[in-house]
C-alpha cells in the first residue's frame, strides 16, 4: 500500500493517509519504554517525534530528557545517540528536543531542538 502524508502547520503532525476500511492487528507490541516515566535507558519522558530506520531501529526524541535515544530490534532499554546530558545550549546538549530524522546520505541525525530554536 504506498502511504501519503499530510502535513499539519501548528502543531507539527504527520497523519497517514489510512484507507476507511484499514483493519489493525490487535497484538500490540511495546518496542520502546514501557517502564515508567524516568530518564534511566529504559524509560522515556514525555517523547515526542520518532523516526524509523530500514533496520526498524527506532529513533525517539525524548522531550523531557534532553536526549534522542534510539532502539534497535529487540533492545530491552535504548542508547541515547544525543543530547542526555541535561538541558543547555552547548553541542552536547538539546533543550525538549521534538522530532528527529536520519539522513542516510550525510549519515546524520537531523534534530528539532525545540528549547534552543535550532535543527
Amino acid at each position: 500500500m504506498e502511504l501519503a502524508l499530510l502535513f499539519l502547520r501548528a502543531p507539527s503532525y504527520i497523519i497517514p493517509n489510512i484507507p476507511v476500511d484499514a483493519r489493525w492487528a490487535q497484538n500490540g507490541t511495546t518496542v520502546a519504554g514501557g517502564h515508567g516515566w524516568g530518564n534511566a535507558n529504559n524509560q522515556l519522558n514525555n517523547p515526542n517525534g520518532l523516526f524509523v530506520d530500514d533496520d526498524q531501529t527506532v529513533v525517539i526524541a525524548d522531550w523531557l530528557n534532553h536526549r534522542i535515544i534510539q532502539w534497535k530490534v529487540g533492545d530491552t532499554s535504548g542508547q541515547v545517540v544525543a543530547g542526555g546530558n541535561g538541558p543547555g545550549n552547548r553541542l552536547d546538549q538539546l533543550n525538549q528536543p521534538t522530532d528527529v530524522l536520519i539522513d542516510k546520505e550525510t549519515d546524520s541525525l537531523i534534530i528539532c531542538d525545540w528549547g534552543n530554536r535550532r535543527v
